[in-house]
């Protein structure tokens, strides 16, 4: 395909996959239910934290997250005492996120709103900085702490070459304004244009048999080729054609 058919394709195809209905069968329509800036942000964070797997037992382990901060996220972080996260110890979560980890979520959740109205101050873009690479191991830092906790293997490192995808994914929700029904783009002071794709086997495979991208591994550095690429289609909002890439990938339509 020339450069003019295959920014028409994918820009086809995420307009067909950028839709409500796309919500029925994902994990954003977890923080979907509700409206409140911050109970959006902590149930999209968690939810996405888990989203390995089928999107079905994503979203039913999700469910128990919910359950357990009785549906009302933020106001159980800023309150839940040490004592009443006890019970979380010997909980299974989702695969190898149990309760030991989301009880250090949930605490880390509540030392960083205790600092701060809202996550979107952990993700600002510095300076010259073009995509989150630096952004993202900031947060990283900050939201860790500095006491060593097996959780942190859940929050990836692009220091380390990790893609990040489910904090990228994350980061689309919370960033981008498509007026579509799907993400939310409630963050107001991080630009759109910075977002990359959140990169995983459906968008990675879809993306080389597209030839956008020829590193086989699903990592930072492939993250960073399909940038050059994407950003060529739509440089104020790359993230859509994660719709197009994703949903050919999961249809099969390609």
């Amino acid at each position: 395909m020339t450069f003019s058919e295959l920014k028409n394709f994918l820009d086809e195809k995420a307009e067909l996959y950028n839709a409500p209905e796309f919500v029925e069968n994902d994990p954003v329509q977890i923080p979907h239910r509700f409206s409140l800036k911050q109970d959006i942000e902590i149930a999209g964070f968690l939810t996405a934290t888990i989203s390995w797997g089928t999107r079905k037992s994503i979203i039913n382990d999700a469910e128990k997250m919910l359950a357990f901060m009785e549906q009302t996220p933020y106001d159980f972080i800023r309150n839940v005492s040490v004592k009443e996260l006890e019970s979380l110890k010997n909980r299974s979560i989702h695969r190898t996120f149990n309760g030991e980890d989301f009880r250090e979520f949930i605490l880390n959740l509540k030392r960083t709103y205790h600092n701060n109205d809202s996550l979107e101050n952990l993700f600002s873009i510095h300076g010259n900085e073009t995509n989150f690479y630096h952004s993202l191991e900031r947060f990283r830092q900050n939201f860790i702490g500095d006491v060593q906790h097996r959780s942190h293997k859940h929050v990836s490192s692009t220091y380390k070459n990790s893609s990040a995808k489910r904090l990228m994914m994350f980061l689309r929700w919370m960033v981008r304004k498509d007026r579509k029904g799907v993400d939310f783009g409630i963050w107001e002071t991080i630009d759109p244009k910075n977002l990359s794709i959140p990169l995983d086997v459906h968008t990675g495979n879809i993306s080389r048999k597209l030839s956008l991208i020829q590193r086989k591994q699903n990592d930072w550095k492939t993250v960073e080729e399909l940038d050059l690429a994407i950003r060529k289609f739509d440089s104020a909002d790359p993230a859509k054609y994660d719709f197009a890439l994703f949903g050919l990938g999961v249809s099969g339509d390609f």
